[in-house]
């Protein structure tokens, strides 16, 4: 249900009504009690996430996922890094 925002143009009280969408409009004023209230149109409500998170790749498809994996497999997934080749000598003369 959405909420909606009244002004009375008798007194100029403001405030936001939650009503239903098929509920009628409101027409007398709580405050003065004068039927000048009128609804005002606004913008809409904003989009709220409930949950633990929203991740870009929380809705990632399953061919996308597995095309990522061998991707990962592919490049060793050591992130670009050279592999360790074992010892390497030092050009200290030493033996």
């Amino acid at each position: 249900m959405p909420t909606y925002d009244y002004v009375c143009d008798g007194c100029g009280h403001a405030f936001e009504l939650f009503q239903s969408m098929t509920d009628s409009v409101k027409k007398t004023c709580p405050e003065c009690g004068k039927k000048k209230l009128r609804r005002l149109i606004g913008a809409g409500g904003a989009i709220v996430f409930k949950g633990s998170g929203f991740y870009k790749t929380d809705y990632r498809s399953d061919s996308y996922k597995k095309g990522a994996e061998a991707d990962k497999k592919s490049s060793g997934g050591d992130g670009g890094k050279k592999a360790d080749s074992g010892p390497q000598k030092s050009g200290s003369g030493e033996g």
